[in-house]
């Protein structure tokens, strides 16, 4: 074999008379690309080198045209890449250079390694590889070109077959159309029959509308003139009710003036007499004589819970303006009426301050009784000025205690007693007093 590498003499002076065949070109290329990185970058092209450590793939990408002209070109670096392909390939290439060609062998390939080996009669491998190549691509070109026809017929068939059905379903589309619309304009008479008889109630309807509209026209006239009499009526009847009223204040007022001037008469009479007998002014009152339990000296298990009704608070303003009245209050008869959320302690507290402001405003001698049954502990507190505070004993109700408190008082002291209990009310009465319901002390407290 030459020092070069490049076969035979007889095939160094041989050269292609037309360029190199594409796929044959594209196959010597991909075996340079493959080869390349074997091949040390010294030994390279220098065009090559910058390639050297790209993958096979991306060398044939990029460096194809560079490798095509290096192996046409550099006569060393063809070599090189021959030598690469007898290693890979030494059946294929003992074969070209002993000038025969094996003839399960594909034409690309004995075409590439004939044009990098180059043996004797090479560029006849290579055009007749080249030529093989192309009739074999005519060839499935043609035989392609005949599937494409036979499957454009296919599909024209199956076009033409389309067309047909749809044809047909148009026509028969088209004829469902015509009767339906042959049943719209049916339809269409019947409604416009049936619009011009909707036209005819609705002009039946208005006439009676109208009819309507003018007797209730009329009836609201004569409504309104019934109102106006009523109304007429209605302020004559108030008028009356007014007078009326009138009548009973003035009735009222003569007997309030007759009464007071005979309460004149006793208390002056009863103050002449006091002159005349000497009498000392009284310094203790029938209320302190009750036994009960004061604040502070209370046993234990002693609390009340009560609370009922309301009533008119206009009516206490009348009653505390009688002279020498004393005013008896069930406290938490009050209390639980009027707050029954806060403790005893605060409720205690809250009634005896109105309490308090109350006897200062009217002068009224004011006791405030509380239940002292089952008082856990005893009341410490210091009643307020002008309200005398008692505690029931034990075994001992509020209810009682008040009672025994309205009978101490004389005969004729008016005494008014604060309790929406009914029992207390009846018994209370009895012995002569007036009672009152919680509710109207509690309004009169939340005036003041």
């Amino acid at each position: 074999m030459p020092a070069d590498g490049e076969g035979a003499p007889d095939g160094t002076a041989e050269q292609l008379d037309h360029p190199l065949p594409e796929g044959v070109r594209r196959r010597v290329v991909g075996l340079a690309a493959d080869a390349l990185g074997g091949i040390p970058a010294a030994e390279l092209p220098a065009g090559l080198r910058q390639y050297a450590k790209f993958t096979p793939v991306r060398r044939a990408k990029y460096a194809g045209t560079a490798l095509a002209a290096a192996l046409e070109s550099e006569p060393v670096f063809r070599v090189r890449i021959a030598d690469r392909l007898r290693l890979g390939q030494p059946d294929l290439v003992k074969a070209l250079e002993a000038g025969s060609v094996p003839g399960a062998a594909d034409p690309m390939d004995v075409a590439a390694a004939a044009y990098l080996v180059r043996p004797a009669g090479w560029t006849r491998l290579v055009t007749e590889a080249g030529e093989e190549v192309e009739r074999a691509e005519s060839e499935g070109a043609a035989a392609e070109a005949a599937k494409l026809a036979q499957r454009l017929q296919d599909e024209l068939a199956e076009v033409r077959a389309t067309a047909r059905a749809d044809l047909e379903r148009q026509r028969a589309e088209a004829e469902g159309i015509r009767k339906e619309a042959e049943s719209l304009r049916r339809r269409v008479r019947s409604l416009e029959a049936d619009v011009r008889r909707a036209q005819a109630e609705t002009r039946k309807v208005q006439a009676e509308l109208d009819a309507v509209k003018a007797a209730a026209s009329a009836e609201r006239g004569a409504g309104e003139v019934e109102a106006r009499r009523l109304r007429h009526r209605v302020s004559e009847l108030e008028a009356a009710v007014e007078a009326g009223r009138r009548s009973a204040r003035e009735g009222r007022s003569v007997e309030d003036m007759r009464l007071r001037l005979l309460l004149d008469t006793v208390l002056q009479s009863a103050q002449g007499l006091q002159r005349e007998l000497a009498l000392p002014v009284a310094q203790i009152r029938p209320a302190d004589l009750v036994e009960a339990v004061e604040p502070g000296s209370a046993s234990p298990n002693d609390v009340a819970r009560r609370g009922l009704a309301e009533d008119d608070p206009a009516l206490l303003d009348q009653l505390l303006a009688i002279p020498q009245v004393h005013l008896v209050v069930d406290g938490y008869n009050v209390t639980k009426t009027g707050y029954p959320s806060l403790p005893l302690e605060q409720q205690r507290l809250r009634l005896l301050g109105g309490l308090a402001m109350l006897a200062q405003r009217t002068q009224a001698e004011v006791t405030c009784v509380f239940d002292g049954q089952d008082l856990d502990v005893p009341v410490i507190m210091a009643p307020p000025r002008g309200v005398r505070v008692r505690f029931s004993r034990t075994g001992e109700t509020a209810d009682e205690l008040i009672r025994r408190l309205v009978r101490a008082e004389p005969q004729g002291r008016p005494v008014v007693v604060v309790s929406t209990d009914r029992e207390v009310a009846e018994g209370v009465r009895k012995a002569g007093a007036r009672p009152v319901a919680s509710v109207l002390l509690l309004n009169r407290l939340a005036r003041a």
